[in-house]
C-alpha cells in the first residue's frame, strides 16, 4: 500500500489545510483541520483499499491514527473522515467497550456531521439523501444504496457497474478480484455464483463490479 500523504501532529494548520484542499470541499477544510488537531489525529491518505474507505485506530503512544483512501470524491471523503473521527470521539466519551457502530457512535457521528450538512459544502441534490441517511447512520455508507448511488455520481468515470444494473447471468469480477455470475435477487441482495468454486455469495445491489468481457 502506497501512502499518498501523512498529516502528523507536527505539521501546522496551513500545511494541513493546503493538503486537505485537494480532497475536501473548500469550506469543510478549516473545521476538519481543527477537528484533526483538537483530537491529535495522524491522518494518512493512501491508495485505494478494496474493503474499506477509511479506518481509525489508537496508537501505542496514545495518539490517534485515521487512514482514508485517496481516490474518494470530496463528498465521500468528507463523510468518511467525519465517520472515523466519530469513532475516536465516541470511544473517548463513552469508553472503549461500546459497540463500534452502536448508538453512542451514531449519536456522535450525527452531531459531528450536522455542521457540514449545508449547501455551501454539499450539492443540493445530495443534501436530502444525506439528511435521510443521518437520521440513522449505517456502519458503512455503501450499505445505504440510495446514498451510495448519489455519491457515485460525483466519482470520476470508471469501468465499474452496480450489480443491480447487470442482466441476470452476467459474468463479473467482484471487489475481491474473484469471478462471479449474477443470479436471482433474494429479498434485498443478489445471489451470485463464484465461477471457480460454485459457491453462492450474496451481493448488495449497489456493489460496484467490473463486467467480465468474454471472447
Amino acid at each position: 500500500m502506497l501512502i499518498s500523504f501523512i498529516i502528523s501532529l507536527e505539521k501546522n494548520s496551513f500545511t494541513i489545510m493546503s493538503v486537505l484542499e485537494k480532497y475536501l470541499p473548500r469550506l469543510a477544510v478549516a473545521p476538519l483541520t481543527a477537528l484533526l488537531q483538537q483530537n491529535q489525529v495522524h491522518l494518512k491518505i493512501v491508495d485505494e483499499r478494496k474493503t474499506r474507505h477509511g479506518d481509525y485506530r489508537k496508537n501505542p503512544d496514545g495518539s490517534h491514527g485515521i487512514t482514508i483512501n485517496a481516490n474518494l470524491n470530496k463528498y465521500r471523503f468528507t463523510i468518511t473522515l467525519v465517520h472515523e473521527i466519530a469513532h475516536l470521539v465516541a470511544f473517548q466519551k463513552y469508553g472503549r467497550t461500546i459497540k463500534p457502530h452502536g448508538a453512542e457512535w451514531k449519536h456522535t457521528f450525527q452531531k459531528l456531521m450536522l455542521p457540514f450538512l449545508r449547501p455551501d459544502i454539499f450539492p443540493n441534490d445530495l443534501l436530502p439523501v444525506l439528511a435521510r441517511h443521518f437520521k440513522n447512520p449505517k456502519a458503512s455508507s455503501d450499505t445505504d444504496a440510495m446514498m451510495s448511488i448519489a455519491l457515485k455520481s460525483y466519482d470520476l468515470e470508471t469501468d465499474k457497474s452496480y450489480i443491480f444494473e447487470l442482466p441476470q447471468q452476467t459474468l463479473f469480477v467482484g471487489p475481491s478480484g474473484r469471478k462471479f455470475q449474477k443470479g436471482e435477487k433474494l429479498r434485498k441482495r443478489y445471489q451470485c455464483v463464484e465461477i471457480s468454486t460454485g459457491k453462492v455469495y450474496l451481493f448488495q445491489p449497489n456493489a460496484q463490479v467490473t463486467i467480465l468481457k468474454t471472447q
